[in-house]
């Protein structure tokens, strides 16, 4: 008893870590570098509207950031951030994209109470995020009150903080995935300066 016992608990323990080795390997082979061509992708955008990067990327520089959640405090000083700084990215022919694990009506909200001037993308099942290899975890629920009514923001997935800038040939120039919240879009600023001035 005691040996079949062991033995089921190698199994079960031998199929865990076969089944996690597979899924970081997974995470690995879809990991972007600098220098790479971006992923092509779409998502569902803060007015429900489809949203292909294919139609963007060439025509101008593409600022793709990953953040975990709307209306949460880290986040909404990054969105702050790019709202407040747009005047000069724009005038470098540049386009914000913010993406989280959001709904639609979640980033509707959100863009509301801070009178956001960019593009928020939808990504509930995270495939936006998987496509640059951006880290995810489970998605979860807050409450916040919104012009005096109770909404639970809910979201499918969590995604890590990281910002990518895709210059006009499409190519992967910066991937920053130790990003200060705060700081997000005059780093930004920097990366792209640098980029007129090459």
């Amino acid at each position: 008893m005691k040996t079949l016992t062991t033995l089921c608990l190698y199994l079960v323990t031998a199929v865990w870590f076969a089944s996690t080795s597979t899924a970081f390997a997974d995470a690995d082979q879809t990991q972007v570098k600098v220098g790479d061509k971006a992923p092509v992708f779409e998502a569902k955008d803060d007015t429900g509207k489809t949203w292909k990067s294919s139609d963007r990327v060439g025509k101008k520089i593409l600022v793709v950031y990953f953040y975990p959640a709307d209306m949460t405090p880290g986040c909404t000083k990054q969105a702050c951030g790019f709202r407040d700084d747009m005047k000069k990215l724009t005038g470098k022919d540049l386009e914000v994209v913010g993406v989280s694990g959001d709904s639609v009506r979640n980033h509707q909200l959100f863009k509301k109470v801070y009178d956001l001037n960019f593009t928020l993308l939808a990504d509930e099942d995270g495939a936006v995020a998987k496509k640059f290899g951006v880290l995810l975890r489970k998605g979860g629920s807050i409450t916040r009150t919104i012009g005096g009514k109770q909404e639970v923001l809910t979201r499918g997935v969590t995604a890590a903080r990281w910002t990518f800038v895709i210059d006009q040939k499409g190519l992967i120039v910066l991937k920053n995935t130790k990003v200060k919240a705060a700081n997000d879009s005059k780093a930004i600023l920097k990366v792209v300066n640098n980029l007129k001035e090459k």
